[in-house]
């Protein structure tokens, strides 16, 4: 049984009858993504390694994947039990949630659900139906080796991810190459992809097709601004944050234990494959922790300064949570949720290129969760699941027109607005974590997809939930298709 159990009916599984229940005990990590293997053999079964034990290093423990879906459990606990602080819950809404992203799925895919690619950033590049990343790859010559070729694509992949923050609800980018305009996710893609094959993050005029740490730093603010078509007409929000970034990914850069002595996002993929947990069986197969490491270690200086720390230790995106249980006896770590949205969506994102290049399987990606930020969770919220209480809505809809009286900002289509580290905001991402497990299950049911036939959360997460969340906001918002509650960001969690 998976985190709401279903009830044992002959009625239709499209009655919106059933109640789910809360099994708590069985709360566990969805199915891993699956690669074909049929040209390899069967592969090996690998051991993960244990989580860091809280009570000895919260810091470490709250930084890792494992934390991520333990910690947030508690929080979707209650909200089975509709004790959330900020929300009430509905779960007579959890069917009929369900049977829209089932439509979603069926959609764009039926029958061939298997042929549903991994959530990933490969599939933005290819918005408008122009395979760009295949189109860059046969730019280069066959004198490049696969694995150049691999670290090629985890630099643009890196840089693009870090760049993808929301774009706000009016900026768009024209594409240099095909004069079409693009907006949000989609946009920042095309953007990037076109910087990157300018060789704004090279230092390299011989390679402009890299990022490397000195490149990074020459890029300022107003370069970034040139490239992404930012302009005070134009504005993308979060753009001085954005630019950060980048400069700080230089800094990160100069650890040659992960990056090499040339300063490369791309030399990741040596340290993997020479990692001493790989395995080298018929395939390479990187236990996910390993990577995970390299990201959450390796990238921890572009993460702001001012972030929730531990003996010193920045946690990255963890943040404190009214919602999680305390007790006299409680330590302060007990209070904080972690997510580390940006970093989850790297590793579904370099997966694809090592996978797709090198046929690198990673053993153990189901560690990973559903990704906390406002389209997954905004269909939770637009399908009425999720209803913000009175109070908070109000405080919200004050804080919305205050920013609406700001040049630039939104000012229709009024929604709740809080910041990144609101007690608001910590609760939903946190509550959709948990229903994102438990609606795979109820997706998979109502496809009659069962066991290794069924959508892994990464096929999920790009067919339905998120392309659901934003279908409905387009709908339900038509002029912003902003997402039903705002969030204030500086560009580096979202």
């Amino acid at each position: 049984m998976g985190l709401f159990s279903r009830n044992k009916t002959n009625k239709s599984i499209h009655s919106g009858e059933r109640t789910p229940s809360l099994q708590s005990e069985s709360i566990k990590s969805p199915q891993s993504a699956r690669i074909p293997t049929s040209s390899f053999g069967s592969l090996p079964t690998v051991a993960m390694p244990k989580p860091p034990d809280p009570n000895v290093d919260p810091a470490a423990y709250l930084r890792s994947i494992f934390a991520v879906r333990e910690r947030t459990k508690f929080v979707t606990n209650k909200a089975q039990r509709n004790k959330l602080n900020h929300f009430d819950v509905d779960m007579s809404k959890w069917s009929e949630t369900a049977q829209y992203v089932v439509s979603i799925v069926k959609r764009d895919y039926a029958p061939e659900y298997h042929s549903i690619p991994p959530h990933g950033r490969w599939q933005h590049f290819e918005v408008g139906g122009r395979p760009r990343v295949d189109q860059l790859l046969a730019t280069w010559t066959s004198q490049i080796d696969n694995q150049e070729r691999t670290r090629r694509l985890i630099d643009l992949f890196v840089v693009s991810v870090l760049l993808d923050a929301g774009a706000g609800t009016t900026w768009q980018y024209k594409s240099k190459e095909s004069g079409r305009f693009y907006k949000r996710s989609e946009g920042l893609a095309v953007a990037s992809i076109e910087m990157f094959k300018s060789g704004l993050f090279s230092s390299n005029p011989d390679q402009p097709h890299q990022v490397d740490a000195r490149g990074l730093k020459n890029v300022t603010p107003e370069m970034l601004a040139r490239g992404l078509q930012s302009s005070e007409a134009n504005q993308l929000a979060g753009l001085e944050g954005r630019a950060g970034v980048l400069s700080r990914l230089g800094d990160a850069l100069g650890n040659q234990t992960y990056f090499g002595t040339d300063a490369r996002p791309g030399n990741m993929l040596d340290y993997l494959l020479s990692h001493p947990s790989t395995l080298a069986s018929s395939i390479p197969i990187v236990p996910l922790p390993t990577l995970w490491d390299v990201l959450m270690d390796g990238l921890s200086p572009i993460w702001p300064s001012t972030r929730v720390s531990i003996g010193g230790v920045s946690l990255g995106d963890a943040w404190p949570c009214s919602t999680m249980p305390q007790t006299p006896q409680s330590q302060p770590w007990e209070s904080i949720v972690p997510f580390h949205k940006l970093t989850q969506w790297l590793a579904y994102s370099l997966m694809a290129p090592m996978n797709k290049l090198l046929h690198i399987h990673f053993a153990g990606s189901e560690l990973l969760t559903g990704l906390p930020e406002y389209r997954n969770g905004g269909l939770f919220v637009d399908t009425g699941l999720l209803t913000l209480k009175e109070g908070d809505k109000e405080r919200g809809i004050e804080a919305y027109r205050a920013n609406a009286t700001i040049k630039g900002q939104p000012n229709m289509e009024v929604v709740p607005l809080f910041a990144v580290d609101d007690d608001v905001v910590v609760e939903w991402r946190a509550v959709t974590v948990g229903f994102l497990d438990a609606i795979l299950e109820e997706v998979n049911a109502q496809l009659g997809l069962f066991a290794k036939d069924g959508l892994t959360l990464a096929q999920l997460l790009e067919a339905g939930t998120w392309k659901g969340g934003r279908e409905l906001a387009e709908v339900s918002r038509p002029n912003t298709k902003a997402p039903p509650i705002m969030i204030i960001s500086d560009g580096t969690v979202f």
